[in-house]
């Protein structure tokens, strides 16, 4: 069972990391977790950084015990549907709960993870869920920042949200240029009967996106204005910038969401009006043809005593009238745009 994907002691002097493949054969909490834990103690200013994935509620338990994590928050961990959030605790501990986002370029369809950061005074636990978000390039900025892991768990906690952030900017810009995209498409004259659903699709992710940022705008309204107490002086401009993005991502959010709504008011409008051209010139060319429908259906009786039915003239005559009528209902169609 691999489910510690991430196991190492921090110091602002020095790191020393372990990688996958450290749970036991019995699900357990190895006991080079121990180990590390008794390390911080010998060495003050050092920290533990564990990362689970996708751990079983019985492994994340195991964890939990270790690290004495409040068991609300476990469970919050533990599900990967659980709605973003940040608490603090009267401890000096700190939960984070982010979505993870990526855009599939293929399909431009954004897909969803989660990660869970509990932060302690000497420790920082990690739990994700999903293919998304691979945190190997985080604990590589940690290992390689003495000014992160200066600042302890709250160092990790900032790289980790960091990323996912930085993921959210990237993914907002792609769907916007699908917007955009599709913003040309629902004006031009070769619009496809396809663009409302586009319009549905981006609206989807675009809601994909707004539930991985909305519950995250207060705390960051309080990052940008460095209302959070419990987060250490020498990190709030990092959380500030951090606040900056969330703030952004979500302004971009709510613009790409009036816009696709306006856009699908305007594509079914235009479809509708595109409908009521059609009809209007099957309409005309029915008009034009019942003339000489009638006529011929008149003339087509054969009385004896019908004007003109045995006249040399009276047959081109008809055909006269026909085409005639027929040229007048034309022109008229023509200048009021029927046709």
């Amino acid at each position: 069972m691999d489910v510690i994907k991430g196991m190492g002691w921090y110091h602002a002097d020095g790191v020393d990391i372990s990688d996958s493949g450290l749970s036991s054969g019995d699900g357990h909490v190895p006991i080079a977790l121990d180990e590390l834990r008794a390390r911080c103690e010998a060495t003050p200013g050092s920290f533990v950084w564990i990362g689970l994935f996708e751990p079983t509620r019985d492994e994340l338990r195991d964890v939990a015990e270790t690290f004495d994590l409040d068991p609300l928050l476990v469970d919050d961990a533990a599900n990967s549907s659980q709605r973003a959030k940040i608490e603090f605790g009267d401890d000096d501990t700190m939960f984070a709960l982010l979505k993870l986002l990526d855009y599939v370029e293929g399909t431009s369809d954004v897909e969803t993870g989660q990660v869970a950061v509990f932060i302690g005074t000497w420790y920082a636990v990690t739990v994700r869920h999903g293919s998304n978000g691979d945190l190997a390039g985080v604990r590589a900025r940690v290992a390689a920042s003495p000014n992160l892991r200066a600042h302890g768990p709250y160092g990790v906690l900032y790289a980790v949200m960091d990323s996912a952030v930085d993921a959210y900017v990237i993914v907002m810009d792609e769907v916007s240029e699908d917007v955009a995209s599709v913003e040309t498409e629902v004006f031009s004259d070769d619009a496809s009967r396809l663009t409302p659903q586009r319009i549905y699709n981006l609206k989807r992710e675009n809601q994909e996106i707004r539930r991985a940022i909305v519950p995250l705008v207060a705390p960051a309204h309080m990052f940008v204005n460095s209302d959070f107490d419990g987060i250490p002086n020498g990190m709030r401009r990092y959380f500030r910038d951090i606040g900056e993005h969330v703030l952004r991502v979500n302004d971009s959010v709510d613009n790409a969401d009036n816009l696709l709504m306006t856009m699908l008011m305007a594509s079914t409008s235009l479809q509708d009006l595109k409908q009521n051209r059609d009809m209007r010139k099957i309409s005309a060319w029915v008009a034009i043809a019942a003339v000489p429908t009638a006529i011929a259906a008149i003339y087509g009786m054969n009385f004896d005593n019908m004007p003109e039915l045995h006249e040399s003239w009276g047959y081109p005559a008809v055909l006269l009238v026909m085409g005639a009528i027929c040229l007048l209902l034309f022109r008229a169609f023509k200048k009021s745009g029927w046709l």
